[in-house]
């Protein structure tokens, strides 16, 4: 067991090169805590929000950032009795100043979940984050039931690839918003109707929904409410909705904004979906840990499918 390990650690904020990778010391685990030899951490959108400073009250400098992760038990701390070292996890962490982006992280053991079977560690990385922020907003806000029509903006997403899969576990009609040369990777996950954003406004090319899940935001949020029926909810999850509760009220319409929070009860929720072939994540590609900032770059471009995940 080394004493030093490689992260990233961001000092100040700014554009992908604040990302720094260094060498620091392996931290330890402290009570209800377990050290985590990390396989995969995966990237966020959130992640590059968080870097940029537009949210300068959730994070204290310095910090390493990383909130999904997956790995082995290395150390249990005080009072753990749910793992022992060996054991392969995965999970969401919170926005503390020791995230994924290392070769080693603590983590709380009540925010772990064991690893799907026949889920590569690397691959379980990409998890915790999308399928926690999906079952939040369409089985906990939106209550998505059979025979509802559910609209889902940036389909092909970290986020909106799970949220399709979720959708037509519930029962729901679903419908996408995506790139033409992504229609095919959303209809192989079921989605039923298929939207080129690029080449019409989403409001003519439907008919009405009874919940949307907008990770765009933006304009996105104004214009999704047009399409919503009478009582539905839009539930949205970017920085920047473009509306919000009162606005929605005003017009019959509800409004929600999702948040996903660890939870390692729920991610053996996900397990059972993923071992149950229900569910599954798609991990575009992977960037060694020293390239933090290329991968952040590619976030950003906003031109992904599935996820993308640092590898230590």
């Amino acid at each position: 067991m080394p004493a030093r390990m490689h992260a990233i650690v961001q000092s100040e904020f700014g554009g992908p090169e604040t990302l720094v990778h260094v060498e620091t010391d392996v931290p330890e685990p402290g009570p209800g805590e377990v050290l985590v030899r990390v396989a995969g951490a995966g990237v966020n959108p959130g992640d590059a929000v968080l870097r940029s400073g537009r949210v300068p009250e959730l994070v204290a400098l310095p910090w390493t950032p990383g909130n999904d992760v997956s790995g082995v038990v290395e150390r249990i701390g005080e009072g753990v009795t749910r793992f022992v070292p060996g054991d392969e996890v995965y999970g969401m962490l919170a926005v503390t100043g020791r995230g994924a982006y290392a070769e080693f992280t603590v983590a709380p053991a009540a925010a772990l979940a064991r690893k799907p079977r026949d889920t590569g560690l690397v691959e379980a990385g990409g998890v915790p984050l999308v399928a926690l922020t999906a079952w939040q907003a369409l089985a906990v806000l939106a209550r998505v039931r059979p025979g509802d029509r559910v609209l889902v903006h940036a389909a092909a997403g970290g986020v909106g690839h799970v949220a399709v899969q979720l959708a037509k576990e519930l029962g729901a009609y679903v419908i996408g918003t995506a790139r033409a040369d992504k229609h095919g990777f959303l209809e192989d996950l079921g989605a039923d109707e298929l939207i080129d954003h690029t080449d019409v406004d989403f409001r003519s090319a439907t008919a009405p929904v009874d919940a949307v899940l907008d990770l765009v935001g933006g304009s996105y949020g104004p214009r999704s409410l047009d399409v919503l029926r009478p009582g539905g909810i839009l539930v949205g999850a970017s920085i920047d909705p473009g509306t919000d509760e009162r606005r929605a009220a005003a017009r019959g319409l509800r409004y929600a904004w999702v948040t996903a929070a660890p939870s390692g009860e729920a991610m053996e929720r996900i397990t059972e979906r993923i071992e149950a072939g229900r569910l599954r994540v798609r991990v575009q590609r992977t960037y060694p840990l020293a390239e933090a900032a290329a991968a952040h770059r590619a976030i950003e471009e906003k031109r992904t499918t599935g996820k993308i995940v640092l590898t230590p």
